[in-house]
């Protein structure tokens, strides 16, 4: 799979099918090795003779002086040391201006593992090339490269810190040493999955400087609004197993004063990268979070390792939940939940990864007798909740011994915190051996504002155990609903409570019962992986002023149905019937409702050769079959807006919707677009009608095309990535191109 928004080619990131991509530039020769992850081919990079050599990309890749670019690559080397890559910048001649180069990886290894680099292009700098170097013993020694991408940093979406401090790959400027500490970065021997791009090479190192505890903390402090709730995390490598590793997240007023901090420790299964989470709200007198990692009982030189540094606004377990992300997640602690009745006792799971669901670690309550015991989260705000249905979630898993019986219910209570009761809650039997989505509904009574979850756990042996995860509340909205948006041409379907690791796949049914796949993010949804659990769909492909309802199907595995769901009916109606709709199915956000001024005398060319037989008074015709329907549209545009809006729509030339009103006689077509004419209606300058000629072409649906869209960016993303909107200007040239981070060059 094409690595996204790579600069090079699909031959030169995998090596697939061969290595026509790349070439020598330093002692060595190159040929196609076999063993890739992306793909099986890789570059096999052969030394002439002992010392470094080099390898470099064929082709040069246009750059923007003073933008950063970032290249890495997986690699592969027993013996090698020096092992490197790097950026060449060249001038418009072809001159290379200098080398930004990453540090060499610490060890050599034969498993694959990551290099990297990132910085902005030098002034004079208008194209670049990817190095690959490492060096060798002796002659005739291989190294391996594959997996190669070139292109603008790859960052978290929604991530609050700037691409340096989340990577390191520039320099460790976004962090400071805070006490017995000092900063640098380093290349470890990593091996990521190949697909994961957003960790690198470099790491930032965290070396204390002698015994005791060390940290060190973000120079950048983005900015917070109080009352939200913060998720962080990083992936730490501890020194040693029995490390006291930890991560903070921290909030600051407008001063720059401390005034709280929420810290995290690790409990590292090993000494390799585990991801550790929490969360926090920011505080009132919030103004900015910074984020600081550290060892406790550190030993002299010892070293805290840190990659993909984030802090962005906490997820939600289950669209709408109350219950925070720290409460339901149990990531850094037992989440502020307590046991009212019973023997029970609660702890984070241990260690890292052993239990969990939502993450690495879940709530583990252990029961000494063989009684029941009631779990209960801390209170949450239901606004405006009272008389309205909640459901009540957990997922759970025996751990150890038995349990006879699991209740699921909700605790109300009113304003002041005074009990309200509970609701019946629904009983489950768990049995060992996996994990279980437990649900309960219910109706808060008169005077409810907040509410518990509560589990009651009966264990059936001494020396229990369960887990228990994603905890979530949330007001139950109808898992399908569906509405028109005539103003913008299209219906927008809703989905709730989506499972999770199901695929999915969506059609329109017309009320002849024809079904059609509806069109998304990665083209027409036909079991897809459901990647959240609620899913927002603008079917801009639905036709006018007929009935339409939508049909969904969950598969637990590719074929394998599972259940399905049904919409209600919906019209999507046209205001003005001397009106018509030109639509991008792949771009809707250039679609244009224009001004009908005469339909097209069709068309429908056929290929046919006539033959003279001697002899015989008629000729013979051999005919292909009849092809589509030709004919020119006549518009008029009414605004120097609708101008613009349809020159945007058709100068891409891709396949268009043409939608007419219904009984015009003209059924919904995709169609191309030749030779387009635009006139004036008139001699005055300032009139700013336009009548337009478009010649179609009946075409087919595309079933290929995707829908474009920000996919998860959002202005956070742009912000902490762009200090001024001059900044934007200077990468961007449309307002599109920002929503679609489409960069100039």
């Amino acid at each position: 799979m094409a690595i996204p928004g790579n600069l090079l080619s699909p031959t030169t990131e995998s090596i697939d099918p061969n290595t026509s991509g790349w070439t020598t530039k330093l002692n060595c020769t190159i040929g196609k090795g076999i063993g890739g992850r992306n793909g099986d081919g890789c570059l096999s990079v052969r030394s002439i003779a002992a010392g470094e050599m080099q390898a470099r990309t064929v082709s040069s890749y246009p750059v923007v002086a003073g933008t950063v670019y970032y290249t890495f690559a997986d690699t592969s080397g027993a013996t090698s040391t020096g092992e490197r890559i790097g950026i060449r910048w060249l001038n418009s001649s072809g001159g290379e201006i200098s080398i930004t180069w990453s540090l060499s990886t610490l060890t050599a290894s034969a498993s694959w593992h990551r290099v990297s680099v990132a910085g902005p292009a030098p002034v004079g700098a208008t194209q670049a090339q990817v190095l690959l170097g490492s060096t060798e013993v002796g002659a005739s020694v291989s190294h391996f490269w594959e997996n190669v991408y070139l292109g603008a940093p790859i960052r978290t979406l929604g991530n609050l810190l700037p691409f340096n401090v989340e990577s390191s790959e520039i320099d460790a400027s976004g962090w400071t040493p805070e006490v017995n500490a000092t900063i640098s970065r380093q290349v470890p021997v990593v091996s990521w999955a190949a697909t994961w791009y957003y960790a690198g090479g470099h790491t930032l190192a965290v070396t204390a400087t002698s015994a005791g505890n060390a940290a060190a903390v973000t120079v950048d402090r983005p900015a917070v609004t109080p009352g939200v709730e913060y998720m962080a995390y990083a992936y730490l490598q501890p020194p040693t197993l029995s490390s006291v590793a930890w991560l903070e997240l921290r909030f600051y007023d407008a001063n720059g004063n401390q005034i709280q901090a929420t810290r995290a420790v690790l409990a590292p299964p090993g000494t390799g990268f585990y991801r550790q989470l929490l969360s926090d709200t920011a505080p009132a007198g919030a103004a900015t979070c910074g984020i600081a990692a550290g060892l406790d009982g550190a030993a002299a030189g010892q070293v805290l390792r840190l990659e993909t540094v984030v802090v962005r606004a906490a997820p939600e377990l289950v669209a709408g939940t109350v219950i925070p992300y720290a409460n339901g997640s149990f990531e850094q602690s037992i989440g502020g939940w307590t046991v009212p009745t019973g023997v029970a006792t609660l702890s984070r799971s241990t260690p890292w990864g052993a239990a969990g669901w939502a993450g690495s670690y879940s709530l583990r309550a252990s029961s000494s007798t063989a009684t029941a015991s009631t779990l209960r989260s801390p209170k949450a705000p239901i606004p405006d909740g009272e008389g309205l249905n909640w459901r009540a979630r957990i997922v759970t898993s025996v751990g150890a011994g038995a349990w006879s019986s699991v209740t699921v219910r909700t605790h109300w209570y009113d304003a002041t915190g005074s009990s309200l009761g509970t609701s019946t809650g629904t009983v489950y039997g768990v049995p060992a051996g996996s994990w279980y989505l437990l649900t309960a509904d219910g109706i808060a009574p008169d005077g409810a504002t907040q509410a518990a979850v509560e589990v009651v756990a009966t264990a059936s042996s001494a020396a229990s155990v369960l887990y228990v995860d994603a905890v979530a509340l949330w007001q139950v909205l109808p898992l399908t609903a569906v509405e028109a948006v005539p103003a913008d041409g299209y219906i927008q379907l809703t989905l709730r409570e989506l499972p999770a690791d199901y695929l999915i796949s969506v059609y329109r049914i017309t009320s002849d019962g024809a079904r059609t796949l509806v069109r998304g993010a990665d083209g027409l949804i036909d079991q897809q992986p459901i990647v959240s659990d609620a899913m927002v769909l603008e079917d801009h492909e639905a036709p006018l002023g007929v009935p339409v309802a939508y049909r969904i199907e969950l598969y637990s595995s590719p074929g394998v149905l599972a259940s399905t769901r049904t919409s209600d009916t919906v019209i999507l109606t046209l205001a003005d019937i001397n009106t018509t709709w030109l639509k991008d199915p792949g771009n809707p956000q250039r679609n244009c409702l224009v001004v009908v001024q005469a339909a097209p005398e069709w068309e429908r060319p056929i290929e046919q050769a006539a033959h003279v037989i001697r002899g015989r008074r008629n000729k013979v015709v051999l005919s292909g079959r009849r092809q589509g329907r030709e004919g020119d549209l006549a518009i008029w545009t009414r605004t120097d807006a609708e101008r613009e809006a349809l020159h945007l729509l058709l100068d891409s030339g891709n396949v268009l919707l043409w939608q007419a009103a219904p009984g015009m006689g003209v059924d919904d077509m995709y169609v191309s677009v030749a030779n387009i004419s635009e006139g004036r209606i008139g001699r005055l300058a300032q009139e700013q009608w336009r009548t337009w000629t478009l010649p179609l072409t009946e075409q087919d649906m595309p079933v290929t095309t995707a829908v474009n869209g920000a996919a998860g960016r959002t202005w956070q993303d742009v912000v902490a990535e762009f200090a001024t909107c001059q900044d934007l200007l200077d990468v961007y040239a449309t307002s599109e191109d920002l929503l679609l981070d489409r960069r100039m060059g």
